[in-house]
């Protein structure tokens, strides 16, 4: 068993993996994520966030990966009619089958039943989950301290995570209106879901600024919250802030499970230390700070 399997298995990941599959087979309505992280006897909280980083996918892909293995399984019996794997598996109708087939696997339903070696390869590789086929292993610099909690003027955006600087520009200008723009002391985000795998339009994520101790209220849709407070793990990102999601797999991969500490419900954060217009992208520096119990 590989050690991304072994810790699949200890976190609960592999019985997420088996009830899924369990769904499919009965043709059953698929769970909600919260359910899910309660299978896997994860805290909701960052469930989806250890999900992908030891699987390498979403849940969603996932159910995709293995509709198509089972798919392929029913098209390997004799007298199979795609029709009917189609909507055994899933899919409202054959051309569905089809669509998946040519955009997965790069083969027609047709095809993938006539040849066994071209079936049998892509049941090999849908048999586990994508990440296990990347080698992203690296030493990593991880420092375990306590932050200092800090309170940030936040804003909640929707859209395209190439647009994040429109927010902060909106929370730089109510701070500038108040005179407390000159009193910038943190900038960070929070990533609600994960950039690399919605719509850009469906992007979610809160901007926040911190200024210090403020006195009043702010106006809405901006709020005040608190990050930091208790241990957290720290790894310095170096690079596009793009790749922040990429380097938190790493992390939640490679460095949480052997390392005796276990998450936090708290938000995970990135703290951005350098101004991407005045910093060029390969040299750009950010926090990646991960709540410990």
């Amino acid at each position: 068993m590989s050690h991304l399997a072994q810790l699949r298995q200890r976190h609960g990941i592999d019985r997420v993996i088996e009830h899924l599959q369990a769904c499919l087979r009965a043709g059953t309505p698929l769970p909600e994520l919260e359910t899910l992280a309660s299978i896997a006897h994860q805290s909701p909280f960052h469930f989806h966030r250890l999900y992908r980083a030891l699987t390498g996918e979403t849940p969603g892909r996932t159910v995709a990966r293995l509709r198509l293995l089972q798919a392929l399984q029913l098209l390997a019996l004799a007298e199979s009619r795609i029709t009917d794997v189609a909507l055994s598996v899933g899919y409202e109708s054959p051309q569905a089958l089809a669509r998946a087939c040519r955009q997965a696997l790069q083969a027609t339903p047709s095809a993938l039943r006539d040849d066994a070696v071209l079936r049998g390869d892509w049941q090999q590789r849908l048999s586990l989950p994508a990440g296990d086929a990347v080698d992203d292993r690296v030493p990593l610099q991880v420092r375990v301290t306590a932050l200092d909690p800090f309170d940030v003027v936040v804003l909640r955006t929707r859209g395209a995570f190439d647009d994040l600087d429109q927010a902060f520009g909106r929370i730089h200008a109510w701070a500038a209106g108040e005179g407390l723009a000159e009193q910038l002391q943190q900038l960070a985000g929070i990533a609600l879901n994960d950039h690399r795998d919605v719509l850009p339009d469906a992007c979610l994520f809160d901007c926040a600024m911190g200024f210090g101790p403020l006195q009043g209220q702010v106006p809405a849709p901006l709020r005040v919250m608190t990050l930091g407070g208790g241990d957290h793990a720290v790894l310095r990102h170096v690079g596009s802030y793009a790749g922040l999601e990429t380097a938190t797999d790493v992390l939640l991969r490679h460095w949480l499970p052997d390392s005796g500490r276990a998450l936090r419900d708290a938000p995970l954060y990135y703290q951005y230390l350098d101004d991407p217009e005045e910093v060029p992208e390969a040299i750009l520096r950010a926090d990646i700070c991960i709540p410990l119990q």
